[in-house]
C-alpha cells in the first residue's frame, strides 16, 4: 500500500482498504482535542484562607477533530456495487479508473449526503502509523503481526487512534472498568469513527492535481 489516509464509505467492511474506500495524498494532518471541565468558584473560601477556590468537575467531556490537506490525483477505485459479472454475487469486485475531478466530486457528493446512503457518506478515516509497542505493552518484536524492519527494529503500522492500551481496567485503562481490548494491532484495525464537516477543493487550469483540505470530526454517528 503506498498509501497512509483511506477515507472510508459507511458501506466499508471486513478488511480490504482498496474497496469502498478512497485514498487521499495528505501533506499534513493536524489533529486537535479541545477539553471541557466545568468550573465553579466556592463561596466564601478567602474569608478564612485569604485566597479564592476554584473546582473543577471532570466529566470526560471532549470534542477531537481532524484537519487534513493535500491533493487529489487520478486513481483506481472500487465499490462492492459494481462487479466484474452483476449477474454473479461471488464476481470481483471491478477496479475503475477515474480522473482527480471525478474523485473530487465524489467526496463532495458524499459529505453532502447523510448516513443511510451508503454508498455515498463517510464513517471513517485511517491514518496509518509506525508503531513499535502493541497493545499489551510488548515490544513488536515479539510480536506476531510485526511486519516491517527498518534499521534492526521491528515495527509495525496501526491506524492513529484515541484508545489506550490494554483491556477494561488494565494498564492504561487502569479505572476504565468499561473500556473494551480494541487498540489497533495492524494496519486494517478500526480507524477514527466520525464524519466530513468539511471538504474544500481547488480546481486549477495549471496541473491536473487537486488542492483539498477537510475537517473530520470524531464522533458515534447515529443512527
Amino acid at each position: 500500500m503506498a498509501d497512509y489516509v483511506y477515507l472510508k464509505l459507511q458501506k466499508f467492511s471486513g478488511t480490504d482498504l482498496t474497496i469502498d474506500t478512497i485514498p487521499l495524498k495528505v501533506t499534513s494532518a493536524a489533529f486537535s482535542v479541545d477539553k471541557t471541565i466545568p468550573s465553579f468558584s466556592i463561596p466564601f473560601a478567602g474569608l478564612g484562607k485569604g485566597q479564592s477556590k476554584t473546582v473543577a468537575l471532570d466529566t470526560g467531556m471532549a470534542t477531537r477533530r481532524l484537519t487534513l490537506s493535500g491533493f487529489i490525483v487520478d486513481g483506481t477505485l472500487k465499490k462492492s456495487h459494481t462487479l466484474v459479472d452483476p449477474n454473479d454475487s461471488t464476481s470481483a469486485v471491478k477496479s475503475l479508473a477515474f480522473t482527480a475531478q471525478e474523485i473530487a466530486q465524489l467526496i463532495a457528493s458524499g459529505v453532502d449526503a447523510t448516513g443511510i446512503n451508503e454508498y455515498q457518506a463517510f464513517q471513517e478515516i485511517t491514518i496509518l502509523m509506525d508503531s513499535k509497542v502493541d497493545k499489551d505493552y510488548k515490544d513488536r518484536g515479539q510480536a506476531a503481526d510485526a511486519s516491517v524492519t527498518q534499521l534492526g527494529t521491528v515495527i509495525t503500522q496501526i491506524p492513529f487512534t484515541f484508545k489506550a492500551r490494554g483491556g477494561a481496567g488494565e494498564l492504561d485503562n487502569k479505572g476504565a472498568f468499561l473500556a473494551n481490548d480494541n487498540f489497533p494491532t495492524s494496519s486494517t484495525s478500526t480507524g477514527l469513527k466520525g464524519f466530513v464537516s468539511s471538504f474544500g477543493f481547488t480546481l486549477a487550469a495549471e496541473t491536473t492535481e487537486i488542492e483539498f483540505n477537510m475537517e473530520f470530526t470524531i464522533a458515534d454517528v447515529l443512527p
